[in-house]
């Protein structure tokens, strides 16, 4: 409970024992729920983030935005984190998050990893791709978003049936953001936050899941 709102962590999980570890042991202590979604990982993962104390489902849907589509639902938190398994985004901003989140009466914020802190922890490759869908989400919805593919949200439980997205995979991420933007009954705020290094391999193919996210960026737009 903070601040008297109860609040909820839901993080997918795809082969993240170490990441999961580290982000699980940073949870501040008045989060009243963390799930886990354990998205097929042939690792440790879910025991791990059991033995941590988190509520841990499973998804056998290979994808980001199906591990959401089944963790959401499992937040009983009037607000909702999410966060990504590999430690890389600040867990101990969170409660920065949530008080402005709070002082002016948002409903949705999306943090945003720009300007990089340290341009070590995101690859060249991966700023550009993020900078192009970024700029194409901007273009086709006109949407003021600096960051459209950040993990990173924190929102009202309220707003979860105004937000949820259709996609299954990597769109997740934007689509989100898309929705609570152009929603008239949501409140949506983007607030910087320090990008971390990664623990673990990255899962994201940055050309395969770049081109996916621009065709559903346009079929999402143009379709009838």
């Amino acid at each position: 409970m903070y601040r008297g709102s109860s609040i909820s962590i839901v993080i997918p999980c795809f082969n993240e024992e170490i990441g999961i570890r580290n982000v699980l042991q940073q949870v501040p202590s008045y989060i009243d729920q963390v799930v886990v979604v354990d998205n097929n990982s042939t690792d440790n993962s879910a025991s791990v983030a059991r033995s941590l104390g988190a509520t841990v489902v499973t998804e056998t849907n290979q994808g980001y935005g199906a591990a959401y589509k089944r963790g959401l639902p499992q937040a009983s938190g009037e607000i909702i984190v999410t966060l990504d398994g590999d430690d890389t985004y600040p867990v101990h901003e969170i409660t920065g998050l949530l008080d402005f989140m709070l002082d002016n009466n948002s409903d949705f914020i999306s943090a945003s990893r720009f300007p990089l802190a340290h341009n070590e922890t995101m690859k060249v490759v991966n700023r550009l791709g993020n900078y192009v869908l970024t700029h194409v989400t901007r273009v086709l919805f006109g949407v003021k978003i600096k960051d459209s593919q950040s993990g990173m949200w924190i929102f009202k439980r309220t707003v979860l049936g105004h937000v949820i997205p259709e996609s299954d995979g990597m769109a997740f991420s934007e689509e989100i953001k898309i929705n609570a933007v152009l929603s008239p009954h949501v409140t949506f705020h983007e607030k910087h936050i320090n990008y971390q290094n990664r623990i673990g391999n990255a899962k994201l193919n940055v050309w395969g899941d770049g081109f996916l996210n621009l065709v559903f960026l346009f079929n999402k737009r143009f379709r009838t």
